[in-house]
């Protein structure tokens, strides 16, 4: 028997679409044909998750069932399934002889099939904001030498100095440009919860990551309203968001939260301690978050209350959540987290921060535990050797298992322009025209070109307004990832570079064009700017006579094996 598609394949898919499976027999026989699959009974399937988790009742798989498939023609079978809820499903197709009432199953393993959010199928541009930063510090560093002499003396007699903050309507001021020239679809915010003043505090403002009460927003963050709550403040830029056709993300850190939060004081024993009794802080690449405490999620009521908390927070508006650390967290969390939220807000969408962490763990968390996506390595690769190694390994996972959102930069790296406007460029280039789905993203501050580093324990400068920028470079982006079929569903990416050089060549193919209509994009990038190179390609994946370049629609005669 012959099962399309392959038995044991993943598919990744949207809500919406028409999933079909042919079941092809060696010779026609008299029988019948079923898709046996758990697509169509998400709730049964998520019901089961948590009950498992509240209750401890046995997952007993009563979400499967039988869809019966029609014979189009002698001794083939097919089947189309319209896909109408988002999560992580299975099937396979089996063949009853006439008259038996065993199965006969082709050989391999059951189908997984992915299903995202129906408007996660293109165009998920992120702009990274760290609320903080929208206020002194929008354009220049509001943090002078002087100032910083008088900080350090009342530092020294023990006061503790805190620099007024930018604000959700300081962020609601920019938002046409981020959502209008910029065009973004998605406002990410660094977390926006309370954070230490004084007990437990790093740095000028304390880290943004050590939350104290995941339930609130930090005041800091607000104006001073009789008419408004810092909440109420809050809502209006998810509205202002939404308003402009966006979603808005928040990130919220569950593995940890800051000393002296609300469940530290309330509940010591959801967190990890060694045999001494010393509280544990989480850390990574060798460091450790020292204002932080790591929670023990061994213990069922810490994961009930963190469900609570996601749902309390997509009841405020909010459209998806960057899971910080989340690869930290077990998985088996996870899944029950994203059954408690999926009940009540299907098209939620959970963010993995699995920067850290081993791939295997990325993959599970993407498919186990139904997270969305996840954060690319591509911000911390560089050279074309680099490149080659690392693009062959996440491609593939971002086709099968959903996106890797290619951030051009991140919190935890240096700025793109401390090395220079044409590296900025490039790099931004790069994470947006190598994106799945059009997922690539950008941290406030790289289309101004700002240079000093973000520091969640402070507010660096964004340089917003600067005459120098690459606004327009962007925005051009952003329109090609919008509409351009090759950066939708069903593209196949593959290098295709040819010689040496510190040069890349990236096919961007389209399944349904795969016999040449035209849709087919070329990305060709030169690693080095300080020089100019001929980049080879393998001609029989990507030929004609000219070729236009769709970010400045310049174009060009091409003409075998002789490069660009």
């Amino acid at each position: 028997m012959n099962h399309t598609p392959a038995p044991g394949s993943f598919q990744l898919k949207w809500a919406g679409d028409l999933f079909e499976v042919t079941l092809r027999l060696d010779r026609p026989r008299p029988g019948r044909a079923v898709f046996r699959t758990n697509l169509g009974m998400a709730h049964v399937r998520r019901r089961e998750l948590i009950d498992s988790t509240e209750s401890g009742e046995p997952v007993l798989a009563r979400d499967w069932h039988d869809i019966p498939m029609p014979a189009c023609e002698p001794g083939v079978f097919r089947v189309r399934v319209p896909l109408t809820e988002v999560g992580v499903f299975e099937g396979k197709a089996c063949f009853f002889a006439q008259g038996s009432p065993v199965p006969e199953w082709p050989e391999g393993g059951n189908l997984r099939i992915k299903v995202g959010p129906a408007h996660t199928a293109c165009a998920n541009a992120v702009y990274t904001a760290f609320v903080r930063q929208f206020g002194a510090a929008l354009q220049r560093n509001p943090r002078t030498p002087e100032l910083g002499a008088h900080e350090a003396a009342l530092d020294r007699q023990g006061y503790t100095v805190i620099p007024p903050s930018g604000t959700f309507r300081d962020l609601i001021r920019q938002l046409d440009t981020i959502m209008g020239r910029l065009r973004f679809r998605i406002v990410q915010l660094l977390p926006v919860h309370p954070v230490p003043t004084t007990y437990g505090r790093m740095g000028r403002y304390g880290s943004a990551f050590a939350a104290l009460d995941f339930l609130s927003v930090d005041p800091a963050l607000a104006e001073f309203d009789t008419r408004a709550t810092p909440l109420e403040q809050f809502r209006e830029l998810i509205d202002a968001v939404h308003s402009r056709g966006g979603s808005l993300f928040m990130d919220l850190p569950a593995n940890h939260t800051g000393w002296a939060a609300t469940l530290h004081t309330h509940h010591p024993d959801w967190y990890r301690r060694r045999p001494d009794g010393e509280f544990v802080s989480p850390g990574a690449w060798g460091v450790t978050w020292a204002d932080l405490v790591e929670l023990d999620y061994r213990d069922p009521r810490l994961r009930a209350y963190m469900a609570k908390v996601f749902l309390f927070w997509c009841s405020q508006g909010v459209d998806g959540f960057r899971c910080d650390a989340g690869y930290m967290i077990p998985a088996e969390t996870w899944t029950y987290i994203v059954a408690r939220v999926r009940e009540e807000f299907p098209d939620t969408v959970f963010l993995l921060e699995g920067l850290g962490g081993k791939v295997e763990v990325t993959e599970a968390l993407l498919t186990e535990a139904n997270l969305d996506w996840a954060y690319s390595e591509l911000f911390q690769t560089e050279d074309r050797g680099a490149l080659e190694w690392y693009l062959p390994r996440a491609i593939p996972l971002a086709e099968r298992c959903g996106p890797l959102i290619h951030f051009a930069e991140t919190h935890d790296n240096n700025r793109l322009a401390a090395r220079g406007e044409c590296y900025a460029r490039m790099r931004v280039a790069l994470s947006a025209l190598l994106s799945h789905q059009g997922a690539f993203g950008i941290t406030a501050g790289v289309e101004w070109f700002a240079a000093e580093k973000v520091d969640v324990h402070g507010a660096s400068a964004l340089n917003w307004d600067a005459p120098r920028n690459q606004v327009a470079e962007i925005a051009r982006l952003n329109a090609l990832l919008e509409t351009h079929p090759a950066f939708g569903p069903g593209t196949r990416l593959r290098p295709v570079q040819r010689g040496d050089g510190p040069v890349l060549a990236v096919l961007r193919d389209v399944e349904a064009d795969a016999g040449g209509s035209g849709n087919a994009v070329l990305v060709l990038v030169n690693l080095d700017c300080a020089h100019a190179h001929t980049v080879h390609w393998d001609d029989a994946a990507f030929h004609g006579a000219v070729a236009w370049d769709l970010l400045t629609g310049e174009a060009f005669a091409l003409k075998a094996g002789a490069g660009l």
